[in-house]
């Protein structure tokens, strides 16, 4: 008897209409910064919400496109889980403005915020409803984040990086031989500190202070290690496609968090595998946190870059540290 799995039926993704340039921050900052970022992460522009845009507004665009290439109504979605650490508000969830906007009616919703590792983790916690109760048969999986909203624009170790966008995965119940295989998740929480938006909760609550610091924005403390990300990474990829049970030359992709283009091509050197096997979506897109992965993952299915038993590793990590790998078959 074939075990019930949970398949990815559909893709999608939404990026704000706003560009911006390397240019732009040349003029902004009064130096070539353009230069260093094309060279040595790959980005070239990124996309920036409006004023009256937020991040409900990208998670309800890429949700409808992802919708309508699956071929299902919102109205048929039993759960929508939002991965995101720029919510809508602190409460209620973004899931729930989602939700409704959607009209989702019978779906239930909830966020989850491990920054940039989210969409990865939410697609193992998916996956994993539907396994387990058969009243689960469409969940829908979001990616979103509009950091430009916590961006200092005069520090330029963080605005010319990090940028917005949403996208999503419409997972659904099969019999098939396809779908969720094998995931790790995994935690360094001695960087919680390192990196972050650290006023907004309880600790330190919103005030004129606080805001005439700049400690509600998004700041790098300190320099992460530079080795961290791929080592984490060459280990869970491993890890999960043994768990899986194939071998590292079966994949046929590998999704990462798109932070840095040299992390990417390490981890694929220390696998023995190429840069065909991934895609990338950071040179046009800048950083888009836990948005980038099933934003690059539905521009290759647009491509025609997957097909059908394809092996394909996620692999997400941010803020925290957290990391998320997970396997499926296409």
């Amino acid at each position: 008897m074939t075990k019930r799995n949970a398949r990815i039926r559909a893709t999608g993704m939404y990026a704000p209409d706003k560009v911006v340039p390397n240019e732009w921050f040349n003029e902004q900052l009064g130096e070539d910064v353009g230069t260093w970022l094309e060279e040595n992460l790959t980005i070239r522009e990124r996309r920036w919400c409006g004023p009256d845009e937020s991040t409900a507004d990208l998670v309800e665009r890429a949700a409808k496109s992802t919708l309508e290439k699956g071929g299902i109504g919102a109205d048929q979605l039993d759960l929508i889980i939002v991965s995101t650490d720029t919510p809508e508000f602190v409460s209620p969830s973004t899931a729930s403005v989602v939700q409704d906007r959607l009209g989702a009616s019978k779906a239930g919703s909830f966020d989850i915020n491990t920054a940039c590792a989210g969409f990865v983790t939410a697609l193992d916690m998916g996956a994993k409803y539907i396994q387990a109760d058969p009243r689960y048969k469409f969940v829908l999986v979001v990616g979103a984040y509009a950091m430009s909203k916590f961006l200092n624009l005069t520090d330029k170790k963080t605005v010319t990086l990090f940028a917005d966008g949403a996208g999503c995965a419409l997972l659904e119940a099969t019999d098939e031989d396809a779908g969720w295989l094998a995931s790790r998740l995994a935690t360094e929480g001695q960087y919680n500190e390192w990196m972050g938006i650290y006023a907004g909760g309880t600790r330190t609550p919103v005030t004129p202070e606080v805001v005439a610091n700049g400690d509600h924005l998004l700041k790098f403390v300190k320099k992460f290690p530079k080795e961290i990300n791929p080592t984490m990474w060459t280990k869970m990829v491993r890890e999960s496609v043994e768990d899986a049970g194939y071998a590292i030359e079966d994949l046929s992709m590998i999704f990462f968090t798109q932070i840095n283009i040299n992390s990417i091509r390490e981890t694929l050197d220390n696998l023995g595998l190429g840069m065909e096997k991934t895609h990338t979506v950071m040179d046009r897109y800048g950083y888009t946190g836990s948005a980038c992965i099933p934003m690059a993952l539905a521009e290759a299915d647009e491509l025609g870059k997957l097909k059908r038993g394809d092996l394909v590793a996620f692999m997400g990590s941010g803020g925290g540290l957290a990391f998320a790998c997970s396997v499926f078959r296409w």
